[in-house]
């Protein structure tokens, strides 16, 4: 007898996390390994929101809270989607969860009756689709390529929609591939959308500030007003104030989601950390003068990434709009073979050799729905990056 549920036996482990695992396990061997596996600011925690956490320690701010956030967190919440979205909600209209993951959980699992179907346009986030099918659903995933940057088009989404359709989920700035939908490219989704009333919207807007150039960040309910009753605003604190570890996720949606949500939440996690909650009020309240700095040196690791990966013999690895990461094609490498006789047929195969000869750790595409591709997360200093592209060009010089 299987002591997985049923559920459970739906579900893939996360492959970014066995990556990033396998790299410090290779390391604690001796290996000299460079993982670019991770989704993680290398920045550390402005000190006005440490400053602010161990003041709620001290003036013992230790207790349980109100299940989905204090009241301080969802008015500042509340103020952010004013000041940086143009969305007016109220606090009533907000989720704040232990991280961005379970504020995606709790409202798939809120939601979903075996047989719906959430629409996943792929390369995709690893989560997702293992979280629909924790919950219930289906997963549907869509395929986007590299010649329309990777977004979801406008007449795939029409085709993809049925009777069944529950939920769409858009990430922009996409984790895996870092592509970010214009506000142009948002109004011709919602134009779709708005002919299909029975399918919600559930925006991850978690790399928000994490734009580049001439970029302008837009959300799906901004752009269009009539989608505000049947869409899910998430973000969270993690990636742009550099707060992964302190796990604090929120959303604004319409009520009755929002109060399904927390029941959720109440008989799973119950509140997030207290001291987290405390952090980030000052966080979305207090000086946001790092995140430019933080953003322009992203910026810089993107260009320097790209430039050394396209120097690669096989890969092709375009320019993305957002994000920490690059995800680069290895068509060219497809069906040749490495120096230790191993075939690379495939973009796993890549991965797990490059590992094996040059200690670069990353993720293989099939993870995130499309091949033959990878994901880099170039969220690590600039000599890191320059030495993990040297050994991979050289890697990929040396296949046959």
């Amino acid at each position: 007898m299987s002591l997985e549920s049923a559920a459970l036996a739906r579900v893939k482990p996360s492959a970014t996390m066995a990556a990033d695992a396998k790299a410090r396990e290779l390391r604690a061997q001796g290996r000299n390994v460079i993982s670019l596996a991770a989704g993680e600011p290398d920045f550390d925690t402005p000190d006005n929101i440490k400053d602010a956490a161990i003041k709620a320690i001290r003036d013992g701010k230790t207790k349980y809270t109100n299940v989905d956030g204090i009241p301080e967190l969802k008015e500042a919440i509340c103020a952010k989607f004013a000041r940086e979205n143009g969305l007016t909600y109220k606090p009533s209209q907000i989720n704040v969860s232990p991280g961005g993951k379970p504020v995606i959980f709790n409202a798939l699992m809120a939601t979903l009756n075996p047989g719906d179907e959430v629409i996943v346009p792929a390369p995709y986030w690893v989560s997702y689709p293992d979280m629909v099918a924790l919950a219930g659903g289906t997963p549907r995933a869509v395929m986007t390529t590299a010649e329309n940057g990777f977004k979801l088009q406008p007449d795939a989404l029409e085709a993809a929609i049925t009777a069944k359709t529950r939920w769409i989920i858009l990430n922009s700035p996409s984790n895996p591939s870092g592509a970010a939908y214009t506000k142009a490219e948002l109004r011709a989704l919602a134009d779709v959308l708005l002919r299909h009333p029975q399918v919600w919207i559930l925006t991850d807007d978690m790399y928000e500030h994490l734009v580049y150039g001439e970029f302008e960040f837009f959300t799906i309910a901004q752009v269009e007003p009539g989608l505000y009753d049947r869409t899910l605003t998430m973000n969270g604190v993690s990636k742009a104030y550099a707060m992964t570890g302190w796990r604090i996720g929120y959303a604004g949606g319409p009520e009755p989601l929002i109060k399904a949500m927390a029941k959720v939440e109440s008989q799973t996690t119950s509140n997030p950390c207290s001291i987290s909650q405390w952090a980030a009020v000052e966080a979305l309240n207090g000086t946001q003068a790092f995140i430019k700095p933080n953003q322009k040196k992203f910026e810089e690791r993107r260009d320097l990434v790209v430039s050394m990966l396209n120097q690669a013999r096989g890969i092709h690895c375009p320019t993305p709009e957002g994000a920490f990461y690059v995800y680069p094609s290895i068509e060219g490498l497809i069906g040749k073979t490495a120096p230790s006789g191993a075939a690379i047929n495939t973009d796993e195969d890549f991965a797990v050799e490059l590992l094996e000869t040059e200690g670069v750790a990353l993720v293989f595409g099939a993870a995130f729905g499309l091949s033959p591709f990878f994901r880099i997360s170039y969220a690590t200093s600039n000599a890191n990056l320059e030495e993990a592209c040297h050994r991979i060009q050289r890697f990929c010089g040396s296949l046959t």
